[in-house]
């Protein structure tokens, strides 16, 4: 199993070294169609790949490089969908930001999976 896990990151890998990672919503910046919702991590998404919603794949990207430091696995009951969502160079604070995003209304819920090899 554990070679499996290697080869999913090393997929993740080659799938974010290809893509150019596009920032929408930067850091600080409102959501637009909730404006009580800051975002406190910046917040894209891989250009030119696609995910369950249709869109590009979703990323938050930390302040310390461009390693991939885990993802969160999310479920959407109001979208009635799930997606992945990677997250690249975010500190340990960066990914309990992005956990407390994605777990605080009863609507989204998520996990976060870590990175565990190099």
């Amino acid at each position: 199993m554990n070679e499996y896990n290697k080869e999913f990151w090393k997929a993740l890998d080659e799938l974010v070294s290809k893509s150019e990672v596009i920032i929408d919503r930067p850091k600080g910046t409102v959501h637009p169609k909730f404006p009580d919702f800051v975002y406190k991590v910046d917040y894209g998404y891989l250009k030119d790949t696609s995910s369950m919603d249709g869109a590009g794949i979703d990323v938050w990207l930390g302040s310390c490089g461009k390693q991939i430091d885990a993802v969160m696995c999310i479920v959407d009951l109001l979208k009635k969908d799930s997606e992945i969502k990677i997250l690249i160079g975010c500190t340990e604070d960066e990914k309990r930001i992005v956990y407390e995003t994605h777990n605080r209304t009863p609507y989204m819920k998520g996990i976060l999976v870590r990175r565990q090899e190099k």
